[in-house]
């Protein structure tokens, strides 16, 4: 079971989590090109994807529950709890500034008055997005490397 649960967590970080981090820049693309409806639609898929992604944290539990004993893991093995932290930070910057920046890009968009990519939000996807992936690269490498 604990390799079943193992693989789900790692499946789900690749298809689930990965699209999270992406998408938005996918948007930053669209919003350069003036295109308002296709910003709705990722800012669309990208609050899906990060709901989602809450299944893989908490897979992410059930692997750590399940791990063998001589591993002495628990919330409180730095690593864990460090990738918590920062997937936490990366989840919240994501649902509460990049999707809502997304969103206003689109309704700025889909105005036509010439609104440019600055003004339409450009800047807060681009910070949002960017620092959310990086904190999602932290938590991949301090998965692997276990200090």
């Amino acid at each position: 079971m604990d390799t079943l649960i193992s693989i789900l967590h790692v499946v789900g970080a690749v298809f689930i989590v990965g699209p999270m981090a992406i998408l938005p820049m996918t948007a930053m693309r669209a919003v350069r090109a003036g295109n308002g409806a296709q910003v709705a639609v990722l800012a669309k898929s990208t609050t899906i994807f990060s709901w989602l992604s809450l299944l893989v944290f908490v897979l992410g539990f059930g692997a750590m529950s399940l791990a063998p004993d001589e591993y002495e893991l628990s919330i409180t093995t730095p690593w864990i709890l460090w990738s918590i932290i920062l997937y936490v930070i990366a989840f919240a910057l994501t649902v509460f500034v990049v999707v809502p920046s997304m969103k206003k890009a689109a309704a700025a968009l889909g105005t036509s008055d010439g609104t440019d990519a600055a003004s339409a939000g450009y800047p807060a996807i681009a910070a949002g997005s960017g620092v959310a992936s990086l904190l999602l690269v932290a938590v991949v490498v301090l998965m692997v490397w276990k200090p």
